[in-house]
């Protein structure tokens, strides 16, 4: 291979992605540059100003002017961090979600339509392709967290929840197929029915490839959601994906008006408590059960989201 394969690819793909104006149509009335910052605002919860420069490597002054556009267009709202309070905590508000979200969707459609142009018997090849360009040119680099995206399912990615649900556990825990048929049975309603401005779905994805997952649904108690169903691959650990996913849901159920996030766990799964309890949650409930073919001790955990977030 030569330089000019490379430049000749890159003049090409180039092309495609013109054909898709992703300049003008797709974004408008936004630029792609604030396309992106809107775009990491709605998958990285807990995000400040400083984050979102190393993410995007932008310029301090250049962002500065987005995000107060952003808020001059009630897009974001820019709190103190509890937790460095020389930092800005920056977070959308439900129009800036509605705003990306309408985005997001502009997004799919238009390269949806690209992909509808390939064959299906080539796309098993065109995706392996592209999974192919991003482990070479990484240059055999551990997985960072910055490389982790959390987005919402794509067709299949209900499928995998419950398969990776039901494989993981049962190697780590001995579950049986019991759990299986739980997961199955939580997904399939979501599926059939829910609200999509009250109810998500989130997947963690690290080089194409889903890693991670967790739910926010309706709970029956009023002004309550609860989280479900949350995952992250073995090989996919340590690096903060499990924290980002609830802290995606935390941050989702507050802003869009749920007084309560509650949750239903075993004490077996001790990584996962502390992660609830590093967000808040506190433990209301214990009562011993065996499921899934095991001797387990259940517990009810709750987040009061009248807080400010940090």
């Amino acid at each position: 291979m030569t330089v000019q394969d490379i430049r000749t690819f890159n003049r090409f793909y180039t092309n495609v992605i013109g054909a898709l104006d992703y300049s003008r149509h797709l974004y408008a009335p936004y630029t792609l540059t604030e396309s992106r910052v809107l775009y990491e605002l709605a998958h990285s919860p807990h995000t400040d100003a400083a984050d979102l420069r190393t993410e995007l490597s932008l310029d301090a002054g250049y962002l500065s002017r987005i995000l107060n556009k952003f808020e001059e267009d009630g897009l974001i709202e820019r709190t103190q961090s509890k937790r460095d309070p020389r930092r800005r905590h920056v977070a959308l508000t439900p129009r800036g979600r509605e705003t990306a979200a309408l985005l997001a969707e502009r997004a799919n459609e238009s390269v949806g339509a690209l992909l509808a142009t390939v064959p299906s018997a080539d796309r098993p090849r065109l995706a392996e392709a592209l999974r192919t360009v991003r482990e070479i040119l990484s240059d055999g680099r551990a997985p960072r967290r910055e490389n982790v995206v959390l987005r919402e399912p794509a067709p299949g990615d209900l499928g995998w929840i419950v398969q990776r649900n039901a494989a993981v556990y049962t190697a780590e825990y001995g579950w049986n197929t019991d759990y299986e048929g739980l997961v199955a049975r939580i997904v399939a309603d979501f599926a059939e029915d829910h609200d999509p401005h009250l109810e998500r779905v989130w997947i963690a994805e690290l080089d194409g490839r889903p890693v991670g997952c967790v739910m926010c649904v309706r709970d029956d108690a009023p002004a309550t959601a609860r989280l479900r169903l949350l995952l992250v691959e073995p090989e996919a650990r340590g690096l903060g994906i499990g924290d980002r996913l609830v802290g995606a849901v935390v941050d989702f159920a507050r802003g869009v008006g749920y007084r309560d996030l509650v949750l239903w766990t075993n004490d077996v799964l001790t990584a996962a408590r502390r992660i609830y309890q590093r967000h808040g949650f506190v433990l209301v409930a214990e009562k011993a059960h065996r499921s899934f073919g095991k001797d387990l001790t259940g517990q009810d955990w709750r987040l009061d989201l009248h807080g400010t977030p940090g």
